[in-house]
């Protein structure tokens, strides 16, 4: 596939480009046909829905309709997600609620539809780094600043330090993070080693950020929420995991048009998260660090012009990513080889997550597949919060 994508490289593009105003239009038609959501409109939904009063309902687009990439589930599924989720499982972390809303995350799968050839070892430490990341999700969420601070701390002492015990009484976070580590390390080059640490500080970093914005009850402008998202999403440490047999050189790795795969294919994930994910977030009243309210906030618009917005960037982000491509340079073999399977490996990540968000339970709950189909799903009551958590 990653060859397939380098050689038909200039073709797609310009199919990429002749595609943009039709798709954006046929998403703006389905806003206003009969079973969509009008922008700014509501609808009556059926008493068998439980309300009796008219509901917003929220506009689902097709984000990847253009996407070259074909959906592909790594071949380990089944038995390493099972392991991952019992390993985390047995630590005990969670509230029977999280817990409840841990299992139907169905963070293996995420795993296993964005890392889809890694190996059973490799595709065990991406299963585990899914688990590891809704662990700090779960705790940062309801944090200060001060305490998502330490929680940093601890985490990023527990990556460094991986064969030192922890402290009695610690956080559960840091025991959880030191034995990811420690077995990950077993089969992991020394670059990716180092990447990922350096990029899971800066991820944690952000997690301490948003902590203060939460706190301080800001609502950032789009330039600078997507500057915080690159870090909060979470998908730097992410990519390094694809680069555990791989041993690209700095250089190599952080050259401009990789760099510009890395930023447009963090920001294209980072969209189709939020607006699959705000319906919930709005729900729980924690949506401020989602680009649906951060757009409405600034262009004055409601939830529908805001995912619209979202739609209309992803689109355009689609056409950077692959020019990018197009111009990555050569450097010879082995290194060649081993940017393509990094560089698909961004491209699987974008159409693995889209999945995910359907397919797990995480935002809508058994319907998932069913929203992904008609593109609307009603906007979600607050009351609503005891069945989702």
């Amino acid at each position: 596939m990653a060859t397939f994508i380098f050689n038909t490289l200039p073709a797609w593009i310009a199919h990429l480009v002749s595609g943009m105003g039709t798709q954006l239009a046929m998403d703006q038609r389905n806003m206003v046909a009969s079973d969509r959501p009008n922008a700014g409109g509501s609808v009556t939904v059926n008493a068998g829905d439980g309300c009796d009063k008219p509901l917003k309902k929220i506009f689902i687009p097709d984000m990847l309709a253009r996407w070259p990439i074909p959906r592909l589930l790594n071949q380990h599924y089944s038995k390493v997600s099972a392991e991952s989720s019992a390993w985390l499982e047995s630590f005990k972390a969670f509230s029977p609620k999280a817990q409840q809303a841990f299992d139907r995350g169905n963070f293996g799968l995420l795993a296993c539809l964005t890392y889809s050839i890694a190996s059973e070892e490799h595709i065990r430490s991406a299963c585990d780094a899914m688990n590891v990341l809704y662990v700090i999700d779960e705790y940062s969420d309801v944090s200060e600043e001060g305490e998502v601070r330490q929680q940093k701390d601890i985490v990023m002492d527990a990556l460094r330090h991986p064969y030192k015990p922890r402290p009695k009484g610690e956080w559960v976070g840091g025991e959880i993070v030191r034995q990811f580590w420690e077995r990950t390390i077993c089969n992991a080059t020394g670059q990716s080693q180092k990447r990922f640490i350096a990029t899971f500080d800066e991820f944690m970093e952000g997690i301490v950020q948003q902590a203060n914005d939460r706190s301080e009850h800001h609502i950032r402008d789009i330039q600078s929420y997507f500057d915080l998202r690159r870090r909060t999403a979470a998908l730097r440490p992410s990519y390094a995991l694809f680069e555990l047999g791989l041993d690209i050189p700095d250089e190599v790795i952080s050259h401009p048009t990789i760099e510009d795969m890395v930023v447009t294919s963090i920001d294209m994930i980072a969209l189709t998260n939020d607006i699959t994910s705000y319906n919930l977030e709005q729900a729980r009243g924690d949506d401020n660090h989602n680009i649906v309210t951060i757009v409405m906030h600034e262009l004055d618009t409601d939830v529908n012009g805001a995912i619209l917005w979202a739609a209309d960037q992803h689109t355009k982000l689609e056409k950077k990513y692959f020019e990018a491509m197009a111009a990555i340079p050569k450097w010879g073999e082995p290194i060649d080889s081993q940017v393509r399977e990094y560089c698909n490996g961004l491209g699987n990540w974008v159409r693995g997550n889209y999945h995910w968000s359907f397919e797990s339970e995480r935002y809508f709950g058994t319907n998932g597949l069913e929203v992904q189909r008609r593109k609307w799903i009603s906007l979600m009551p607050k009351d609503h919060l005891k069945v989702y958590g």
